[in-house]
């Protein structure tokens, strides 16, 4: 697996405009899993799951990382093709699905997630130093064990119109 993947295609900027296939990337973003697996995880029906892995196959996002014999037929295992998509440049358009992903897994989250939004004022290189301190401690973050609870964690640093 890649460790980051630039969206750069129209087919790949399609894909990530649907919040089904935003889940099924993060869903897939802990392990592989079949397209039963995760109409179940994500309570969703199969031939939907089908349908979108397909669009997200098709852009290059995810692949079948393995095959097995079942019941006379073939599971097919599916994985990002990286641990982490970088959509360099404004995004605009695909805030909305992404931000109606994440909602939904907010809303199914057990517990009290942490949810805030702060409007600062900050010179440009304050503001620039932010972010650059904000993606470093993201990246800077290590999984500490398959055993562990999968945490989402979303960072955004903009200029308010």
């Amino acid at each position: 697996m890649d460790e980051v993947l630039e969206i750069g295609s129209p087919e790949q900027y399609k894909a990530l405009a649907h919040p089904l296939r935003q889940r099924l990337l993060f869903a897939l973003g802990r392990a592989p899993a079949t397209t039963s697996q995760l109409a179940v995880s994500l309570g969703a029906q199969k031939g939907n799951v089908g349908h979108h892995l397909k669009v997200l196959r098709d852009a290059g996002l995810v692949r079948v990382a393995e095959t097995r014999r079942v019941r006379g037929g073939i599971e097919q295992y599916y994985q990002r093709t990286s641990r982490r998509i970088s959509v360099p440049g404004p995004a605009a358009e695909h805030t909305e699905a992404l931000f109606g992903a994440v909602a939904e897994e907010l809303r199914r989250a057990p517990g009290e997630p942490v949810l805030v939004l702060r409007h600062l004022r900050l010179s440009d290189g304050a503001a620039r130093e932010l972010g650059e301190t904000l993606r470093r401690l993201v990246d800077q973050a290590e999984d500490t064990g398959a055993d562990e609870a999968v945490h989402g964690v979303l960072v955004a640093l903009y200029r308010p119109r």
